[in-house]
């Protein structure tokens, strides 16, 4: 039964990497807000391009530039020479890297090493271990987080929050009940710290404040404006059965588009730090359609510590273009430092940016 368990999640993280490069599931009619956002144009910068420093700071680790490449895969065969080239690449620019979900390396031992392959093909960067929030509701024993941190030798523990996703996905799990006191328990108890992270709906304020209350160290926003996994799984559902029953033709567009713009909970998020001083601590991903360097720069100025890319970065690795993708975002990143006279990333997040008019 365990093995059976194990193969079938295999087949749907092998089939989510495949929908997600092949089908049409980003929002529609939902931008991520930050193209409504403009730096205030610096003409007296009074720095050297040349000496522009992107090197930022994330959970007590130095790393190359305010980028990390998102959790996206794991756990299936192919997902081994996937895993091993985006690790490679984050060694590389020395940027972290968070895995995709583990659940299938705690219901068996085949496709482990796509997971453990991280650490070894990227020794010296933060790298992210990762865990569903049905998971965490259910119940994790102190083995199997003991597994999640050990196999990839995790720098801290993702656990991602899909309700949307679960609700769409044919095998899904839509048991959130008691998530928060659990996740509460693992903060207490993983000696590393706990990321919260959305998968494409968003994080707003206020469960940001319960989220940090809970023990997290770190909010991945993940908010509208890039993959929809409602769509993800509506393709899924689709294929499988050939006609959508569930839910009504009125709502299904708003629930295919459900979320909270990735600018948005920036902003909500940057109000509550400021409000509330015992929420500064809390670290900031900006991800949801991140596209180049100036959404990086631009989520740094609304916010965030570091930004985060799935679908563009596995997109670019799938076209051989990965870390000429990675390299040309740092040029985005380092042009919008020059024009707002940011030598560093942290005068970055106090350059001026306003909503356009």
């Amino acid at each position: 039964m365990q093995e059976t368990s194990a193969t079938i999640t295999a087949e749907r993280k092998h089939s989510h990497v495949d929908v997600c490069l092949n089908r049409p599931v980003c929002f529609d009619g939902q931008d991520t807000g930050l193209d409504a956002w403009r730096f205030e144009h610096n003409a007296a910068p009074e720095i050297d391009f040349a000496e522009i420093d992107l090197t930022a700071e994330f959970l007590g680790h130095a790393i190359g530039m305010p980028l990390m490449i998102s959790s996206m895969t794991g756990g299936y065969g192919d997902a081994l020479a996937l895993n091993r080239t985006l690790a490679e690449a984050a060694e590389r620019f020395r940027i972290p890297l968070g895995v995709g979900s583990m659940r299938q390396a705690l219901e068996g031992n085949s496709h482990r090493e796509s997971f453990s392959i991280v650490r070894s093909s990227a020794p010296s960067v933060p790298i992210f271990a990762n865990i569903g929030a049905p998971e965490v509701a259910a119940g994790l024993s102190r083995e199997q987080l003991s597994t999640l941190v050990e196999l990839i030798e995790a720098d801290g523990l993702i656990v991602h929050l899909n309700p949307a996703q679960e609700l769409f996905q044919p095998e899904g799990s839509t048991n959130f009940r008691g998530f928060l006191d659990r996740l509460h328990d693992i903060t207490a108890t993983i000696n590393v710290p706990v990321i919260a992270k959305e998968v494409g709906c968003g994080i707003s304020a206020p469960l940001a404040s319960k989220l940090a209350d809970a023990g997290v160290k770190a909010i991945d926003v993940a908010g509208a404006g890039g993959i929809s996994w409602q769509k993800v799984e509506e393709c899924r559902y689709l294929d499988r059965f050939g006609h959508e029953e569930r839910f009504s033709s009125s709502a299904l567009d708003e629930f295919l588009n459900w979320g909270i713009p990735t600018a948005e909970c920036l902003t909500g998020i940057a109000a509550l730090k400021e409000k509330s001083p015992e929420y500064r601590p809390l670290a900031v991903i900006a991800s949801g359609g991140i596209r180049n360097g100036l959404d990086v720069a631009k989520s740094i100025a609304l916010g965030a510590d570091i930004a985060a890319s799935a679908q563009h970065l596995l997109k670019a690795l799938r076209a051989g273009t990965l870390e000429e993708t990675i390299r040309t975002w740092a040029n985005d990143l380092r042009a919008a430092m020059f024009l707002t006279g940011s030598a560093t990333t942290a005068q970055l997040k106090h350059a001026p940016i306003y909503r356009k008019p």
